[in-house]
């Protein structure tokens, strides 16, 4: 028989467990209820507790909290709670259930392995498929000396992946796939690409089972992660040993090697919605502790929940309790987690009120914004929800970023061979002026990104003219219908050597693109190899080989990945391309030519802006002073090869260093490694991009004599052995 412990009344504050050398506290707040117990649990598969504690209002309650504290209890102890309190009415809309075991809002690791999602969208009692929390010391750690990165966002390059995708494909060669330590593993090679930051798909805590159920029949699981019940955990199924409640300690040691080789670490959250879904969806914690306040309902009805988020609710985020719990959670991530920066899905269901109405202000996304603690994180915004509120470019507040879905689209077109999207190209790639600088924000407050988890990937945005999603099991009527793509030629795979070829370019003009922009780029992991999910579209289901990134493509598409960490590194040697102001093609006095300007064929000749056939766009990119090298950019998005003569800027000489029509090492130069220019003009192929970079005519017999002009050399693609 397992010991009982001894209790005492406990504190109110802080809510979820807080350790001690005498034992745990445990508090958690519940409005309404007015019946509450503790179970403990011996392990996280324990069917039955040890010891269930009931709580009296007497000693164990203070205002909305209800508290014990239990002495001498080990860290490693699984608990859940029961709470009893009004029934569901019309009214109140509350849905108490005294037999139901729920888990703490404020868990800070949880198990899943015995979890039921059916069962908890019964009535009566779940505890023996119920998720468990397990009792946490926050304190045992050593963090090294590590604290979050301050990389300025002009200088970063995001990464966007999945923990568990990244490495659960045999070709990873991981001992640990699909977890944090395996991405650890890979970290030598997110180094070599040269990117700044991971943006992590959902890592808290997440119910796999929630998905449609003719899908789940198919035997497939959530597998983005966008269905998060607890917000304070991380997932368990990223972790190697989540049955000892490793999940904390698993996840700093994820954050701390990152940190060593100094990228950073974004975490995508979800706090428009949770996974208990609506009115028929799972009580795991928050309906079944805060009533209705958490979530957003009818005025008239409280038992209906509004669905802003196709979801099936949404979080009531502007309530102030709801708004205390957001802030106090992501002040938690920095504090304890050290992590560097959130990306909000749905962001917009944010700026929703109690009634569902758009907020001029919304108090938690300005209280985001405002918070010391939260002051040196990089905040960015998916600025819409799923019911039609789109606020690229007027997102509430000045220091978050957002993902600017107006530059894929633009870009998308412009790849395509759209007509009369050249102007706006220009717009976007200069940073998106139109939407941000009225506002006194900065290139910055835009994350430009061609591809991302949601929707083709590159591969697949040159391959496939229709999304093939019949693999989820929906009848392919699930995901985005408009992908602005286009095959070239063959649906899908294609054997077809001119039409893989012009895929491989398509792939390289998309990156010089997006490398070459103002604004923050953002590469979807595995397009740097051309990483293909068969033209699935919404691979939110497909947790198999059709999500998971096939490294021996890193070898089969080597042309396209070297082009990527070259292109990188010339974007990092070119603060031109980082700057934190606007392009306004006023005259940079140290250099005494304009900041930006737009050439047609000839120099001297603008560009036809009046021409909707237009699909040439050229411009010289002035350095920021004198050690910067100018940018002579030509992006040719028509079929037709194009003569361009080269700008004459006096004391310098223009080096070809990137051509996306010319086979590889050739695509693209190191800058010690380019020629000069001996012809004022150049021919730029049909959908293709041309870079040339200037050196200072002075440092040419220097560069002669120690033979960096007299041959050509690959960057170091990542061996998969090492």
């Amino acid at each position: 028989m397992e010991k009982k412990y001894t209790l005492r009344s406990g504190s109110p504050y802080p809510h979820g467990v807080q350790v001690s050398e005498e034992g745990v506290n445990f508090s958690i707040s519940s409005r309404h209820g007015t019946q509450v117990e503790l179970l403990l649990f011996a392990q996280a598969d324990s069917q039955d507790p040890f010891q269930v504690i009931s709580l009296h209002k007497d000693r164990n309650h203070t205002f909305f909290s209800w508290h014990v504290f239990v002495e001498k209890l080990p860290v490693g102890t699984w608990y859940g709670w029961r709470i009893d309190g009004p029934s569901l009415t019309r009214e109140a809309g509350l849905r108490f259930d005294k037999e139901k075991l729920l888990l703490d809002p404020w868990a800070l690791a949880v198990s899943d392995n015995l979890w039921q999602r059916s069962a908890a969208c019964l009535p009566g009692d779940n505890s023996h498929c119920a998720m468990r929390a397990a009792v946490v010391d926050l304190n045992n750690y050593d963090w090294e000396g590590d604290v979050p990165l301050a990389i300025r966002s002009e200088k970063a390059i995001i990464y966007e992946l999945h923990v568990g995708g990244f490495t659960r494909h045999s070709s990873a060669k991981v001992k640990h796939p699909g977890t944090f330590a395996g991405l650890i593993e890979k970290i030598p090679y997110l180094q070599h690409l040269g990117i700044t930051h991971v943006e992590l798909l959902p890592v808290m805590a997440f119910d796999e089972q929630d998905v449609p159920a003719h899908t789940s029949e198919l035997g497939l699981y959530n597998y983005w992660g966008y269905s998060t019940h607890s917000f304070f955990s991380p997932h368990p199924g990223y972790c190697v040993t989540p049955s000892q409640a490793t999940h904390i300690s698993e996840f700093r040691d994820l954050v701390k090697a990152l940190h060593k080789a100094g990228i950073g670490i974004i975490m995508d959250v979800v706090f428009n919605h949770t996974s208990e879904a609506g009115a028929q969806g799972p009580v795991i914690n928050f309906k079944g502790i805060t009533g209705n306040s958490f979530y957003l309902t009818d005025k008239h009805d409280k038992r209906i929940f509004h669905d802003y988020t196709g979801c099936g609710n949404t979080v009531n985020a502007n309530h102030p309790l709801v708004s205390n719990f957001i802030i106090s959670c992501l002040e938690y991530w920095v504090r304890e987690m050290h992590i560097d920066g959130f990306r909000f899905d749905l962001a917009s269901a944010l700026a929703r009120g109690e009634d569902g109405h758009v907020m001029q202000d919304p108090p938690v996304v300005w209280g985001i914004e405002l918070s010391q603690k939260l002051a040196k994180t990089k905040l960015i915004a998916e600025a819409w929800d799923a019911s039609g509120l789109y606020q690229v470019g007027s997102f509430p507040g000045y220091r978050w970023g957002e993902w600017n879905g107006m530059y894929r689209d633009a870009i998308r077109k412009f790849l395509r061979g759209d007509h009369g999207v050249a102007n706006e190209v220009a717009t976007r790639i200069c940073g998106s002026s139109d939407l941000y600088q009225h506002q006194g924000r900065l290139p910055i407050s835009g994350i430009n990104f061609v591809t991302c988890h949601d929707g083709f990937t590159l591969n697949d945005l040159f391959s496939y003219n229709q999304k093939q999603n019949a693999a989820n099991g929906e009848n392919n009527r699930d995901g985005c219908n408009n992908n602005l793509s286009y095959n070239f030629g063959e649906e899908g795979l294609t054997h077809n050597a001119a039409i893989k070829a012009l895929r491989h370019k398509q792939a390289k003009n998309a990156f010089a693109i997006l490398l070459l922009s103002h604004g923050v780029p953002m590469l979807l992991a595995g397009d740097e190899f051309l990483n293909s999910q068969q033209g699935n579209n919404n691979c939110y289901c497909q947790d198999n080989e059709l999500s998971w990134l096939d490294w021996t493509d890193t070898k089969r598409n080597a042309d396209v990945l070297r082009f990527v960490q070259n292109m990188i590194l010339l974007r990092k040697r070119h603060p031109s391309l980082m700057r934190r102001n606007f392009l306004n093609g006023e005259i940079i006095e140290s250099r005494g030519i304009p900041d930006i300007s737009w050439h047609g064929l000839e120099p001297d000749q603008g560009p036809d802006w009046n021409n909707p056939a237009n699909r040439l766009l050229a411009f010289c990119l002035a350095g920021v002073d004198e050690s910067d090298a100018d940018l002579y950019v030509i992006m040719n998005m028509s079929e037709d090869k194009q003569l361009m003569h080269l700008p004459d800027i006096t004391g310098r000489t223009w080096c070809l260093a990137v051509n996306t029509a010319l086979k590889m090492p050739n695509d693209i130069i190191p800058a010690e490694l380019q020629k000069p220019m001996t012809r004022p003009t150049y021919t730029v192929e049909g959908r293709s991009v041309v870079v040339f970079e200037n050196i200072d005519n002075q440092l040419l017999p220097n560069l002669e004599s120690q033979g960096f002009l007299s041959k050509l050399a690959h960057i170091k693609i990542f061996d998969l052995n090492e």
